[in-house]
């Protein structure tokens, strides 16, 4: 089935067709930029020239940096606060004229992972970390995803854990990638604490493989622990897998 996969970032809201049994991108991705302020209005604006731009009329499938309860965002995670209580599903529908379903970023990426990638065929605990602006989390069990797990805002160091352990940290304190990765594994050990997972897929841009290698050697964590295989398309093959009937 195809299915539009739209991605929405914080400075950037991307998207491509998506073969849903192959997780394969039917078209180029899209790229368009996050309008600032990112309010809904905005945002849906966006989405919708995202949609024109490949003449789309079937059905959209959406990662949005938000929890997502039903459609409705309960919080807003590096996008504008008056987000919150908005029915995303909804506003794109209107706007785009098509059926919409909107799941949480990181959950999105994950279930990309999961089905196609790093965790395929994995049936025990599995913690997907998103490393970027921000931390994003996905949780799942058995291979079923526990929605809206966002464990990225957990107190580390008496700090929020995305201003202590980020990609954005480590740019913003100029840290080197080995003391970064130490700052790193101690958010990863306390996520062990909370849940220990049997493995922990790590996404985002701090994830290539050319960047984990220089931090690698200082991830000491019981669980194995591997790098994401999808990239930048994760979030938008997860988000149309979202939106596959069941």
């Amino acid at each position: 089935m195809e299915i539009l996969g739209v991605d929405v970032g914080g400075s950037g809201i991307k998207g491509a067709p998506v073969d849903t049994e192959t997780g394969e991108l039917l078209a180029k991705r899209h790229r368009i930029k996050t309008p600032k302020p990112a309010t809904p209005d905005a945002v849906a604006e966006t989405v919708a020239k995202l949609a024109e731009h490949f003449e789309w009329s079937g059905v959209i499938g959406c990662g949005f940096p938000a929890a997502i309860q039903n459609g409705i965002a309960r919080t807003a995670s590096n996008i504008d606060d008056r987000w919150i209580g908005t029915n995303a599903a909804a506003l794109f529908a209107d706007a785009t004229g098509c059926r919409v379903r909107v799941i949480n970023d990181a959950d999105a990426a994950g279930l990309a992972e999961m089905q196609f990638g790093a965790g395929q065929g994995h049936q025990g605990v599995v913690l997907l970390v998103t490393i970027g602006t921000g931390l994003g989390t996905a949780l799942f069990t058995e291979g079923k995803l526990v929605p809206n797990v966002e464990l990225g805002h957990i107190v580390l160091k008496g700090k929020d854990a995305e201003r202590y352990a980020s990609d954005a940290a480590r740019k913003k304190k100029d840290l080197s990638w080995k003391k970064w990765g130490k700052r790193f594994n101690r958010y990863l050990r306390r996520l062990e604490d909370l849940i220990w997972p049997d493995l922990f897929i790590l996404g985002g841009g701090a994830s290539k493989r050319k960047k984990y290698k220089k931090y690698a050697h200082r991830i000491k964590v019981e669980a194995n622990v591997t790098p994401a295989e999808f990239r930048n398309e994760a979030g938008i093959v997860g988000a149309a897998l979202s939106a596959k009937p069941t």
